[in-house]
C-alpha cells in the first residue's frame, strides 16, 4: 500500500493543532495495519464526496481519502482533505 498526501491535505494538516496531528499519526499507523479497524470508522461517502472514504481521527476530526491502483496493481491511498466534521461537510 502506497500512502500519499495531497497538497490541500498537507496545508489543512499543518493548520491543525499538535494534539490533532499526533492523533492522525496514530490513526495513520493503525490504518496501515488494518484500514477497516472499527476504531477508524472507515466508510464510503456520498454526494459531492462520492468516490472518497473517511476515517475518524478524533471524535470530530476526519481524514478523507481516495483509493486507486497503480499499473502494477499496488493500492494507492491519497489523503485529500483533513478537517472537522463541520468544516468538511457544510
Amino acid at each position: 500500500m502506497d500512502i500519499r498526501h495531497d497538497k490541500v491535505f498537507r496545508k489543512q494538516y499543518r493548520k491543525a493543532n499538535k494534539h490533532i496531528r499526533l492523533a492522525f499519526a496514530e490513526r495513520s499507523q493503525l490504518f496501515q495495519t488494518d484500514p477497516f479497524h472499527p476504531f477508524l470508522h472507515n466508510h464510503a461517502l456520498a454526494g459531492s464526496y462520492k468516490g472518497y472514504r473517511s476515517i475518524n481521527v478524533t471524535g470530530d476530526w476526519r481524514a478523507l481519502y481516495a483509493e486507486s491502483h497503480s499499473a502494477t496493481g499496488e493500492i494507492i491511498i491519497e489523503f485529500k482533505l483533513f478537517g472537522t466534521h463541520s468544516q468538511l461537510y457544510r
